[in-house]
């Protein structure tokens, strides 16, 4: 029993390292996505408003004026100051994005998608060491939360030197204490926990994968800063379409 408990501990260490790295290259590729095609989906909208505009004001058919309210509907307004700058004001006032964006400065290219090899290494090993799963007592949990908190916030950024720092630290830190044989009742709890907790984690994978980001990257595993350059160059070639039709209607 024992031994089916330390298996079940691993596996679903590993299997909870998968869905992390996943979860971290979705939200980075969501923030990248919106950052690069946001621009254009919005210059789409709003050609879309004008062009049923135009066409609406040459015909003057109601169901024309109809089309060109709701298109002018869709487009989204322009985001007020606070709204903009979320997250981009700290104690320190502007970050260097929010001030070059002001002063008309180059912006700093996006970060790769997702974290380095290295990154990834560092990160499977920690999480090895040092997951709460692998606690007994509940002070240990606690301490171990702790510090896998701070690695998924390293690993999120891709910060390798932070991760080794990370890792010499758990290494310096106090001895795991050394496990006291389990009663038949505390393993029989301990397995149907994990049981529960790989369940979990399964949810969150499915929602993870069918949501439209995880979607995008399944379609470019290995190279999904590829996938936004040639959905950029899709959006442009529509938006030179847009224009186009636009100034037909309007000559």
């Amino acid at each position: 029993m024992e031994r089916a408990v330390r298996v079940a501990e691993q596996a679903l260490i590993e299997f909870e390292i998968a869905v992390e790295t996943f979860r971290v290259e979705v939200d980075n590729f969501s923030r990248l996505h919106h950052q690069k095609l946001g621009p254009m989906y919005a210059r789409l909208d709003e050609l879309d408003a004008r062009i049923a505009e135009a066409r609406a004001a040459r015909t003057g058919d109601p169901e024309d004026l109809r089309r060109a309210q709701e298109a002018r509907a869709a487009v989204m307004p322009m985001p007020g100051v606070d709204e903009l700058f979320h997250d981009w004001i700290d104690s320190d006032g502007l970050s260097s994005e929010a001030e070059a964006m002001l002063t008309g400065r180059p912006v700093q290219p996006p970060k790769r998608v997702r974290p380095g090899e290295e990154a990834r290494r560092l990160y499977r090993e920690l999480a090895r060491k040092a997951h709460p799963d692998l606690a007994r007592e509940e002070d240990e949990r606690k301490r171990r939360e702790e510090f896998i908190t701070r690695v998924n916030a390293a690993y999120a950024r891709g910060d390798e030197a932070l991760l080794r720092e990370l890792s010499a630290e758990w290494e310096a830190g106090p001895a795991p204490a050394e496990e006291r044989l389990s009663e038949s009742e505390e393993l029989y709890a301990r397995l149907e926990w994990l049981a529960e907790r790989k369940d979990m984690l399964s949810a969150l994978a499915r929602e993870l994968e069918e949501s439209a980001i995880g979607a995008m990257l399944r379609m470019a595993p290995d190279d999904p800063d590829r996938l936004l350059e040639e959905i950029a160059e899709q959006l442009l070639a529509q938006v030179s379409e847009r224009e186009n039709e636009l100034a037909e209607l309007v000559q």
